[in-house]
């Protein structure tokens, strides 16, 4: 299989105090690695065992007898994403927050429709902020395990609503989750590496 599981890109206690290594090693030692598990299960011996994650995620979606394979695939994508959209202490850099302004106005009110966004998942799911079709900086959510790529939009960041993202923190609120995250812990990093990325393809 070409697929790897996810080593933790740092520290697994580098996110408290907004996420504790107890909600870690639920969300990624459990919840993610059980995707990734069912996955190889999955495609183990088939003729997709030798195609990329995003290949997968393409070949499965919407179609009923493989929905077990696509959801487990998808929630790996998801998962490893998510992960990579966490870090603590960065700042977003004079190029980010231009492209930002230009969508958004400013900062603050791109993290308030972020927030807006994520609150307002119905359920378990994602909330996504993504280069659509036209190349434009958009915030969008998605249900259960579905994400950008099957809407063939570019995923830049990505936060998990799904309740065990944050029922050991902060039980149901959610909104206290997302202030959190959406305030001390995105990878800007990442955030501007998938802009360039995605802007130049």
């Amino acid at each position: 299989m070409k697929i790897d599981f996810l080593a933790f890109p740092y520290e697994k206690n580098k996110l408290s105090p907004f996420i504790s290594d107890e909600t870690i090693s639920f969300h990624y030692d459990k919840h993610h690695r059980a995707y990734f598990d069912n996955l190889s299960t999955l495609l183990k011996g088939g003729e997709l065992e030798n195609k990329s994650l995003k290949e997968v995620i393409l070949v499965s979606y919407n179609i009923q007898e493989l929905k077990a394979l696509y959801n487990n695939a998808a929630q790996v994508f998801n998962h490893d994403f998510y992960w990579k959209s966490l870090a603590p202490n960065i700042k977003p850099s004079v190029y980010v927050l231009g492209f930002i302004d230009k969508y958004f106005q400013s900062l603050d009110t791109f993290k308030e429709n972020l927030k807006k966004k994520a609150l307002t998942q119905f359920g378990s799911g994602w909330v996504w902020v993504v280069l659509n079709k036209d190349k434009e900086l958009e915030i969008i959510s998605t249900s259960n395990a579905d994400n950008p790529l099957v809407l063939d939009f570019a995923p830049i960041l990505t936060i998990d609503v799904w309740e065990h993202a944050y029922y050991i923190d902060y039980r149901n609120s959610r909104v206290d989750y997302l202030s959190a995250v959406i305030d001390n812990l995105i990878n800007w990093d990442f955030f501007e590496e998938n802009l360039k990325k995605y802007l130049v393809d």
